[in-house]
């Protein structure tokens, strides 16, 4: 699959940084397997999920 079909939309990455819940889920699914390959354990897994949440309301959004 080419990698521009692997990318978020940016409505989903709008609806994130805005805090919608669907979107921060989707946001999760699509960077859980980046997740898995990172995590040595599912506390390591369960953390870097977190910093990821906290990280999405500063993600720079241009202004429109």
């Amino acid at each position: 699959m080419p990698e521009q079909e692997m990318l978020l939309d940016s409505a989903t990455i709008k609806a994130a940084v805005a805090g919608e819940k669907w979107a921060t889920e989707k946001v999760i699914e699509h960077y859980t397997p980046m997740i898995d390959e990172l995590a040595v354990d599912e506390d390591m897994k369960q953390h870097l999920i977190m910093k990821l949440l906290e990280a999405l309301p500063n993600f720079p959004m241009e202004q429109a």
